[in-house]
């Protein structure tokens, strides 16, 4: 996916600008000056992955295309306490206006960022890749997907429009493994549509009856243990099914499940279960 598609970005920047600004920053515009100028560092005053520069610096363009944004670290940087991510300089209103919306995303995006290197760099010897899933804050998931990219993850499905995903309930809804696999085929082919098909399976049982039908590219191992899904990769066709396991996977239990050889790792606490970087924008000098 490309994260630097201007227009989404910008549609989602300006609804949050909308949000927090409204008629005014009332407090900006009563006690500063319209011709003051002034700048300001980015401090991070945590421990991390730092997420959301390239982000913020369209937010100040938006704000005010003349503020200028000297970077000193850059997106996928480890930080500690004390650094300084970039210096922003131009109309005090116009910081002041921006600053809690470069905040509040940077904040959350390093958290991510920095949840994902944790558990990426657990499994980074071997061929395992780390996903997200849609478990996301609804409106700004873009960004959050963004930063786990930048966190050395990899995207699963970004909505619901461009991945066929099967899952328990949809199984059941539909009446069974077989119904469900045989409906979406004929439903891509009617409507002509191309898109990836993965299913869940729950057991075992499960695994054996997709592979019979076949027809799907990738098979979810939902909440198999280790042992478990060494059983099922030595039923299933590695050149013909790509595999995920998924379900509860910690940073204490990745190794174990990378270790199975499966192709994927999915983990919604990513982008759920993850603590906001503490960072602060602080005013350095007038101008």
């Amino acid at each position: 996916m490309d994260y630097l598609k201007k227009d989404e970005i910008l549609r989602i920047v300006d609804n949050a600008l909308a949000e927090d600004i409204g008629d005014g920053d009332h407090t900006s515009l009563a006690t500063v000056p319209k011709s003051a100028r002034g700048s300001a560092k980015l401090l991070v005053k945590d421990t991390g992955v730092l997420a959301g520069v390239e982000l913020a610096k369209t937010i100040f363009n938006r704000v005010d295309p003349e503020l200028k944004i000297d970077v000193e670290i850059n997106d996928g940087a480890v930080v500690s306490h004390g650094d300084i991510a970039f210096h922003v300089e131009g109309a005090s209103q116009s910081i002041l206006s921006s600053e809690r919306l470069v905040l509040n995303f940077m904040q959350r995006m390093s958290g991510i960022a920095t949840k994902t290197n944790e558990l990426a760099k657990i499994i980074a010897h071997l061929p395992t890749q780390l996903l997200d899933t849609r478990k996301t804050t609804p409106g700004i998931r873009l960004m959050e997907k963004w930063a786990v990219k930048i966190g050395g993850g990899a995207n699963h499905r970004f909505a619901l429009y461009d991945m066929v995903m099967i899952k328990d309930n949809h199984i059941d809804y539909a009446g069974g493994i077989e119904n469900a696999i045989s409906r979406t085929k004929d439903y891509l082919t009617k409507t002509g549509k191309h898109l990836k098909i993965e299913i869940e399976t729950r057991n075992l049982d499960e695994v054996k009856e997709v592979i019979a039908i076949g027809g799907v590219n990738r098979i979810m191992l939902d909440n198999f243990s280790p042992n478990e899904i060494r059983e099922a990769l030595e039923l299933i066709d590695r050149s013909q099914y790509e595999t995920e396991a998924s379900g509860g996977i910690t940073a204490d239990s990745i190794l174990a499940y990378a270790e199975t050889g499966v192709d994927y790792i999915s983990s919604g606490a990513l982008t759920h279960s993850y603590q906001s970087l503490d960072l602060s924008l602080k005013a350095e000098f007038e101008i």
